[in-house]
């Protein structure tokens, strides 16, 4: 009977990242997790090996750093055992655009963007050369909605999404799956690192379903999955209408709207 790939989880220590590694490993697949808290991601392995025996390796790593961030890459150029990566590592803040510091909002973009590009960047070669493996991108329905007035954490979202999307087109027909994971409030740590109480707010959804839907959607094989949306027409419709604009777009003139009459 074929091995099952190992499968490298980033953000792993809490929330929607233990819900992923608990779900593979009940699933039988051995684990790498990957998260700055060494101690919580202890505590998670060792319950994960005594309650479904696969095994389970831990790298410590802040992904906002280079060096760190490097370690992970290394890991999943070279250990050809790992089949499927989960970019699960993110991050977000408070508070108004102008009122967001710089700084904080370039670490925000190092783990949002950088680090999902670069793990991508780092495994697909092999998966595309193997012609298997998987990569789940875990975005957010903020990046489809400015409305929402998070607008660097949306873009970061929204760069999640393109990027499966892109990636997904490459890498399909090498055998390679792409999935992008849209969750809109699921109840996790990142509120509290946005200010926000998320025990006041209506309408979140618990981390296990979150993921256990998630999970329908990939083992259907779906490029977007968006667990708490009902009507998946209205994402069929929301893509039509999308590249209904492309070939539109393909003109050797600016478009009569924009050209000045005497």
């Amino acid at each position: 009977m074929a091995t099952l790939p190992s499968v490298l989880v980033t953000g792993a220590s809490t929330g929607i990242g233990a819900a992923y590694a608990d779900r593979f490993a009940r699933r039988g697949h051995d684990l790498v997790l990957v998260a700055r808290n060494r101690k919580r991601m202890e505590a998670l392995a060792a319950r994960l090996r005594q309650e479904t025996g696969v095994a389970v390796d831990i790298v410590e790593a802040d992904l906002t750093q280079a060096d760190e961030l490097a370690v992970v890459e290394a890991r999943l150029r070279d250990d050809a055992h790992i089949g499927i990566l989960i970019n699960n590592a993110g991050t977000a803040i408070g508070g108004s655009f102008i009122e967001q510091s710089t700084d904080v909002v370039t670490r925000l973009l190092a783990l949002n963007t950088t680090a999902m590009l670069r793990l991508c960047s780092a495994v697909a070669p092999r998966f595309a050369q193997a012609g298997e493996g998987a990569i789940i991108n875990v975005g957010s329905v903020v990046g489809l909605a400015p409305e929402f007035a998070m607008t660097v954490y949306g873009a970061t979202k929204a760069f999640a999404l393109f990027l499966s999307q892109g990636l997904g087109i490459e890498l399909g027909p090498k055998g390679v799956y792409v999935q992008a994971v849209l969750p809109a409030a699921t109840r996790t740590e990142i509120w509290e690192h946005a200010g926000a109480d998320v025990n006041s707010m209506t309408g979140v959804m618990e981390v296990d379903d979150l993921v256990d839907a998630a999970l329908v959607g990939f083992d259907r094989r779906e490029a977007v999955t968006i667990p708490p949306l009902p009507d998946v027409e209205q994402w069929n419709a929301y893509q039509a209408a999308r590249q209904a604009i492309l070939p539109n777009t393909r003109q050797d003139q600016a478009a009569a709207r924009y050209r000045t009459t005497d």
